[in-house]
C-alpha cells in the first residue's frame, strides 16, 4: 500500500490497522477534487521558484492526463494497493511522470489542508447541483398548481377538516418551503467558499507559497485566515447537512400529503402506475412505495448530521483522525437528494387529481363553512368570540339532529341570529364564495394565488 509519511517507522503497519484506517474505499469520490487541487497547487510551486518549473509542469501535465483518464474511466483505481486518495493521486502520478511525483507534489501542504480543500470543492460542487434539483421540482409543483388553479380541497389541522382551502395553495406552501432550502444551501456555499490549502498540517509553511492565487485558480472568493481552524473546520459539512436534514424533512411531509391523499379514504389524487407498486398476494393493491422510501430516507438524512456533530463535538484542536469519519453521512446525503429530488418532481408530474370526489367530499361537510359564518357574523357588528359561541351552537344542533347547516329551517336559525337566513347560509357554504372571501395577503384567494404562481414563475424562469 502507497503511504506519503512511513520513514521514521521501524515495523511496518499490522494488516488490520491498514484495513481500519484505509479511507479510499469511500474518499475515492474525492479524486477529481484532489486532482484539480494538485494542479492549481503545482502550477503555484512552479511559478513562486518553489520547485523547478520543468518538474511544475511535468507535475500538471501528468495530473491533467490522470483527470481525463478518471473521467472517462481508463483509469481504475485498485483500493487494495492505496491508502487513501490522496497517496492514490500521487502514485498513479509517479507510475506516469516518474519519482518526480512523489518528491515534489506534496511540498509545502499536508493531507491535513489538502482533505479539507477536497471537502470544500466537493460541497460547493454538489451545492450548485442540488440547487438545481429543487428548483426543477419547484417548477413542477408550480405547473402542477396552474393546472389545478380552480381546484377547492379541505384545508387539515390536527389531521381534522378545517377549512377550504385551493389545492394550488397547498402546492405552493412546498414551494415557498423549498426556496428556503435553496438559500440555506447557498448560504452554506457562501461560507464553503474559503481555500484552506496551504494552512499545511495546523501551522502554515515557511516556503513562500501564494495562497491566493491557488484560491483563483480554483475558484475560491478568498483564502481562509487561521491555519488552525482551516484543517481542523468541518461547520461547512455539519451546515450543509443541516440543510439537507430540513430538505428532507420537507419532502417528507410532501410525501406525507401525498400518501394520505392518495388512499380510498382522501381519494384527492392518483398516483401514476409507473410510479407505485402492487401486493404480492393482494391484486387489488396500488402502494405508493416511492413516497414512503422518501418519508422513510429523511430519517436516514436526520441520521447523518446527528453522525458528524455528535463525531465533531468533543475534538480538541487540531486535526484528529476522527475527521475522516464525515465523508461517508455527507456523501450519503447528498447522493439521497439527488436521487429523490428529481424522482419527487416525476412523481408531481404525473399525479392526477379526483376533482369529482373531491367536490363531493367538501360537499358532504358543511362544517367546513362555520369558520365563514363566524367571520360574516363579525362583518355584522358582533365581537369574535360572540360569534364563535353562535356558530359553536349551530355546529352542535346540527350534530345532534344530524343535520347540514344548509338544511336548517328559517326559522330556527333566526333563533341564533337575526342576521342568519336561508339565503345567506346558503350562500357562505358555497366553495367557491369561500375561498374568494379570503382577502388577508399570502391567503387562498384564487386572484392572490394566481398572482403567487406567476410572482414564482417570473422567479425561477417558466417551466
Amino acid at each position: 500500500m502507497a503511504k506519503l509519511w512511513g520513514t521514521r517507522f521501524s515495523k511496518g503497519l499490522d494488516p488490520s490497522v491498514l484495513k481500519f484506517t484505509s479511507s479510499i474505499h469511500f474518499d475515492k469520490k474525492l479524486a477529481i477534487y484532489d486532482i484539480d487541487g494538485s494542479m492549481a497547487h503545482a502550477a503555484m510551486l512552479g511559478k513562486k521558484g518553489i520547485i523547478p518549473k520543468k518538474d511544475a509542469k511535468r507535475l500538471v501535465s501528468g495530473l491533467k492526463a490522470l483527470r481525463k483518464g478518471f473521467q472517462k474511466g481508463t483509469v481504475k483505481l485498485d483500493e487494495s494497493k492505496h491508502e487513501d486518495i490522496h497517496s492514490a493521486v500521487t502514485e498513479m502520478l509517479a507510475k506516469k511522470i516518474g519519482k518526480v511525483a512523489k518528491e515534489r507534489l506534496h511540498t509545502a501542504r499536508s493531507r491535513n489542508d489538502q482533505v479539507g480543500l477536497d471537502m470544500k470543492m466537493y460541497c460547493k460542487d454538489k451545492i450548485d447541483g442540488l440547487v438545481d434539483c429543487v428548483t426543477y421540482l419547484q417548477k413542477s409543483l408550480l405547473n402542477f398548481a396552474g393546472k389545478n388553479i380552480n381546484v377547492i380541497i379541505p384545508a387539515y389541522t390536527h389531521l381534522q377538516h378545517a377549512q377550504c382551502i385551493l389545492m394550488s395553495h397547498q402546492i405552493i406552501a412546498y414551494v415557498e418551503m423549498l426556496e428556503r432550502d435553496k438559500e440555506r444551501l447557498l448560504g452554506c456555499k457562501k461560507r464553503t467558499d474559503e481555500m484552506p490549502l496551504g494552512s499545511c498540517a495546523l501551522r502554515g509553511t515557511s516556503l513562500n507559497i501564494d495562497r491566493e492565487a491557488v484560491a483563483r485558480a480554483l475558484g475560491f472568493s478568498r483564502i481562509t485566515q487561521n491555519s488552525i481552524d482551516a484543517i481542523s473546520d468541518r461547520d461547512f459539512i455539519m451546515e450543509l447537512l443541516a440543510a439537507l436534514m430540513i430538505m428532507g424533512i420537507h419532502l417528507s411531509r410532501f410525501a406525507e400529503d401525498m400518501i394520505l391523499w392518495s388512499t380510498k379514504e382522501f381519494s384527492f389524487v392518483e398516483i401514476d402506475d409507473s410510479l407505485a407498486t402492487g401486493s404480492s398476494m393482494m391484486p387489488n393493491k396500488k402502494n405508493p412505495d416511492v413516497l414512503e422510501l422518501i418519508r422513510g430516507l429523511s430519517g436516514n438524512i436526520y441520521a447523518n448530521l446527528s453522525s458528524v456533530t455528535v463525531m465533531m463535538k468533543g475534538l480538541p484542536l487540531s486535526y484528529n483522525r476522527d475527521l475522516q469519519l464525515d465523508k461517508v453521512p455527507l456523501f450519503s446525503s447528498v447522493e439521497t437528494l439527488q436521487e429523490v429530488l428529481p424522482l419527487t418532481a416525476k412523481l408531481v408530474k404525473t399525479l392526477k387529481v379526483n376533482k369529482a370526489n373531491i367536490k363531493k367530499k367538501i360537499g358532504e361537510d358543511e362544517f367546513l363553512f362555520a369558520t365563514d359564518i363566524a367571520e360574516f357574523l363579525v362583518k355584522k357588528g358582533y365581537s369574535y368570540r360572540k360569534a364563535h359561541d353562535i356558530t359553536g351552537r349551530i355546529i352542535k344542533y346540527c350534530i345532534k339532529g344530524n343535520k347540514k347547516i344548509s338544511d336548517i329551517p328559517q326559522k330556527r336559525l333566526k333563533s341564533f341570529s337575526d342576521v342568519l337566513n336561508v339565503k345567506v347560509i346558503k350562500g357562505i357554504v358555497d366553495p367557491e364564495r369561500s375561498v374568494a372571501s379570503v382577502k388577508s395577503k399570502g391567503g387562498t384567494n384564487p386572484t392572490m394565488v394566481k398572482s403567487a404562481i406567476k410572482r414564482w414563475r417570473r422567479k425561477l424562469g417558466n417551466a
